[in-house]
């Protein structure tokens, strides 16, 4: 057995006392690219991974995910590797709002039972499993505009804590088409949710999705096959929103990661 540690100051690291290659952002919101030997068994936390023919796995962490993480991987011949992965910890933005009208933060019993099924149809839909590796091709950002949310930020309503935003929101005129950052197939669309509107869910393979909210049309069905840069959908401003954006989120399952992390910077617009 051998035992390694990965360090949360590296965005590449390879240590043959890991066996493997791991690639992205070893930080909370961060999605790790790993690539081991073929046939090769992987754990997070004891928790097994998909492995693809290739030998390359996904690693993600939460908002909130911990400093540190054990990864074992099992080659072939039973040699054993056990490392540790260390991730840095990100302060969030918080945002305080008094005064206003109760309306405005809690939903009526009528609309919590329909948030409570339509965020039973997301969580489904982002249980999806697949072989595929289409994570493999580089995120571009399905449109490009100024950015106006963050992921992580928190807002306290009237004193009332609510969710976390998790996903990026960009600016952008109703209508705007939006691409496809990857390719992946169509696992959730639903025309109007109560909090999230027009909502599509594209998925990349190995449990990694695209979450689409806000949108005006959605050009695409469930079960859909679409290719990176594809046109899927058009901006709007549906479900509880204030004006015409995007909402765009990414997790791994249930872990949400952050976007900006994984497409990089967005391009200049100017």
């Amino acid at each position: 057995m051998c035992v390694g540690s990965v360090k949360a100051v590296a965005e590449t690291a390879f240590d043959p006392n890991v066996g493997a290659n791991l690639e992205g952002k070893f930080t909370q919101g961060g999605l790790l690219i790993g690539t081991t030997v073929e046939g090769a068994k992987v754990s997070i936390d004891g928790r097994p991974i998909r492995v693809s023919k290739e030998g390359k796995f996904l690693v993600g962490f939460g908002r909130d995910a911990k400093r540190n993480w054990s990864l074992s991987i099992a080659y072939p011949d039973r040699q054993i590797f056990d490392s540790n992965i260390e991730i840095a910890e990100r302060i969030y933005n918080i945002q305080r709002i008094e005064g206003l009208p109760p309306s405005r933060v809690t939903p009526s019993a009528e609309n919590l039972a329909r948030i409570k099924e339509e965020s039973a149809q997301v969580r489904a839909a982002r249980t999806t499993d697949h072989t595929r590796t289409d994570f493999l091709e580089t995120f571009d950002w399905p449109i490009h505009g100024v950015i106006t949310g963050v992921y992580g930020s928190q807002r306290i309503l009237n004193g009332e804590p609510r969710r976390p935003h998790f996903g990026i929101d960009i600016s952008a005129p109703k209508g705007t088409p939006v691409r496809a950052p990857a390719s992946g197939i169509v696992t959730l669309s639903h025309p109007d949710m109560y909090l999230s509107g027009g909502t599509l869910i594209v998925d990349h393979g190995h449990g990694l999705s695209s979450t689409f909210i806000h949108l005006n049309e959605i050009l695409v069905a469930e079960g859909d096959y679409v290719k990176k840069d594809q046109i899927i959908a058009t901006v709007g401003s549906s479900g509880r929103s204030t004006g015409p954006h995007l909402d765009w989120r990414i997790n791994l399952f249930s872990q949400r990661l952050d976007p900006r992390l994984i497409a990089g910077e967005m391009p200049n617009i100017n």
